[in-house]
């Protein structure tokens, strides 16, 4: 059974969705603060989780600062990281989306909603782990072992979702994919319609990749691909 660890502070929302958790063959932990699951991490007799539930709202460090701390351990950037947000929180959840969560949530929401998006995720992570390897496309290398990415042998600085982008289109190489497929598995939802988030991402990964840029080609009213 996968091991799913919630980090929220409302006591009813936590405990709601550990039993949601528990009846759908899950198991669960649940944590009120950061400092408390980060004691359960650094607990050796502990086993990790396979995924992880993060609301931003929380006492202490909040979420975005508890994931921050986790993508920066090399021992959890690939853990999957579904967050919590309010509903009107845009600005939170496009940050949240570029530190490196796979996925949000906005309050309020329904628990089976929850447990779809989980086992989404769970299947997305396992694809990624398949395909993580060395990756090159004429002049871009992909060295997944250091995460870097070079073009031309110059070092590119990419963000966390820029580099995961640009790995699900190593991965696809000259395969025309839709702008709905790339969000479902580089955000693994439809952002609720704000693709924008999809076309500045692709302008600023273009723009650091420079002459290699030119490689991502815009089909139009259909998505993207990496060469053709």
């Amino acid at each position: 059974m996968a091991k799913v660890w919630i980090v929220e502070d409302d006591e009813d929302i936590r405990e709601i969705v550990v039993y949601a958790l528990q009846s759908s063959n899950f198991e669960p932990l649940g944590f009120e603060s950061g400092a408390y699951f980060f004691d359960a991490l650094a607990d050796e007799e502990t086993p990790t989780p396979d995924l992880v539930i993060l609301d931003i709202m929380l006492p202490g460090d909040d979420g975005l600062t508890i994931l921050k701390k986790l993508r920066q351990n090399p021992h959890f950037q690939e853990l999957p990281i579904i967050m919590l947000t309010a509903k009107s929180s845009e600005h939170d959840r496009v940050k949240g989306l570029d530190l490196g969560a796979d996925d949000y949530l906005s309050k309020p929401f329904g628990v089976m909603e929850l447990i779809s998006r989980i086992r989404a995720l769970l299947r997305r992570s396992h694809f990624a782990a398949d395909n993580r390897q060395d990756m090159n496309y004429l002049n871009i290398n992909m060295d997944h072992t250091r995460r870097t990415v070079t073009v031309d042998g110059n070092l590119i600085t990419l963000t966390f979702k820029e580099y995961e982008l640009l790995h699900y289109f190593l991965v696809n190489a000259s395969i025309v994919l839709s702008r709905d497929k790339i969000l479902e598995m580089v955000w693994g939802f439809d952002f609720e319609g704000e693709s924008r988030t999809l076309d500045m991402h692709i302008k600023s990964l273009r723009q650091k990749l420079g002459v290699a840029g030119a490689h991502i080609k815009t089909i139009r009213n259909v998505g993207y691909v990496l060469g053709g």
